[in-house]
């Protein structure tokens, strides 16, 4: 009987290391119409080397982004036009963050961390759809990580080898 327990325990624990091998969110869903803070977490570097960047692609219909600091680390935004202007609490939004790079830090391959955001989910997104963002991980040597694959119709994240982290988004919060 104990030879059963530990040989699922393994089995257990290596497939959770299996899920938890690439970045991912943290909090997985949220209402559209609301703020959200978005956590990445990222559990590991680049074939053994450290990670020294982070680049994250903003998905259209998510605006009034921004960044949390990290100590050591810069943030870059990249702006540019939306699609489309979204009404923010009373405001037309035609442009903003569409890319954040947090670099010249350096997390070591057997290190984790976590990188912050807080943005605006517009009523313009659908619920009951996911949301995907991409995410490329950069190391030295030219190495990196791109978590940028979203499934395709009948597919799932557990599909894909390098999933992008996906936000499933919840209809909008009566009330307040």
């Amino acid at each position: 009987m104990f030879k059963t327990f530990i040989t699922t325990a393994a089995i257990l624990a290596l497939g959770t290391g299996a899920a938890l091998a690439h970045v991912s969110l943290q909090v997985k869903e949220a209402p559209v119409g609301s703020t959200f803070k978005a956590i990445l977490q990222v559990p590991h570097g680049c074939e053994g080397k450290p990670t020294t960047a982070i680049r994250v692609q903003i998905p259209e219909g998510v605006i009034a982004v921004k960044p949390q600091p990290k100590a050591g680390w810069t943030i870059e935004k990249v702006k540019g036009a939306y699609t489309k202007s979204y009404d923010y609490y009373g405001t037309p939004t035609s442009e903003g963050v569409k890319e954040l790079i947090w670099s010249g830090g350096s997390l070591a391959d057997d290190e984790y961390d976590e990188f912050a955001l807080r943005v605006f989910l517009t009523p313009d997104l659908k619920a009951g759809e996911t949301l995907y963002f991409p995410v490329v991980q950069e190391c030295p040597d030219g190495l990196a990580e791109r978590w940028i694959e979203i499934p395709a119709a009948g597919q799932t994240s557990d599909d894909l080898e390098l999933p992008a982290p996906g936000l499933k988004l919840l209809k909008k919060a009566s009330g307040h």
